[in-house]
């Protein structure tokens, strides 16, 4: 799981299912499929932690969410952002960048919503434990969550 780590990526934030906010409680952020594509093939699926930024907002940590969400019986494989931060508003359009640093645990299935839940609660306990460790704080600051002028969008 750890050969493409730390992974690099940034694309537009789509529509998902709705479902994160909605039933979960955990807002994601979604990519598009062209740019679930572009991640390597061999990427194993499963809940990982790392940075994440808003157009050029503030970097926060985030757990990521690679595969088919078997509890939600998925046929295209998503990837899917919860920032460990609470936005005014949804930022869909807006370009998020991300850095993987790290990987917690395979995709499963879970017997109940609540299970989900309660899982999703210890990745992101998990993340936050490990991004406070100092090798993982360095790539907060890294130039990659810096995007060039050119390439803000709506003029955040």
């Amino acid at each position: 799981a750890m050969r493409h780590l730390p992974y690099f990526c940034r694309g537009e934030v789509v529509k998902g299912f709705g479902r994160g906010s909605k039933e979960l409680g955990i807002p994601t952020a979604n990519f598009s499929e062209q740019v679930v594509e572009s991640f390597p093939s061999d990427i194993s699926t499963g809940i990982y932690y790392g940075w994440a930024c808003v157009g050029n907002g503030d970097v926060h940590k985030m757990v990521l969410s690679i595969g088919w969400n078997p509890f939600y019986k998925n046929i295209k494989k998503s990837v899917e952002t919860h920032i460990i931060h609470t936005f005014k508003e949804d930022f869909y359009g807006e370009i998020l960048s991300i850095v993987i640093i790290g990987y917690i645990r395979p995709e499963k299935n879970f017997d109940s919503l609540e299970a989900l839940i309660s899982a999703i609660q210890e990745d992101i306990e998990e993340a936050k434990r490990q991004l406070d460790l100092p090798e993982h704080l360095k790539l907060r600051e890294d130039n990659f969550f810096h995007l060039p002028e050119g390439k803000i969008l709506n003029n955040h």
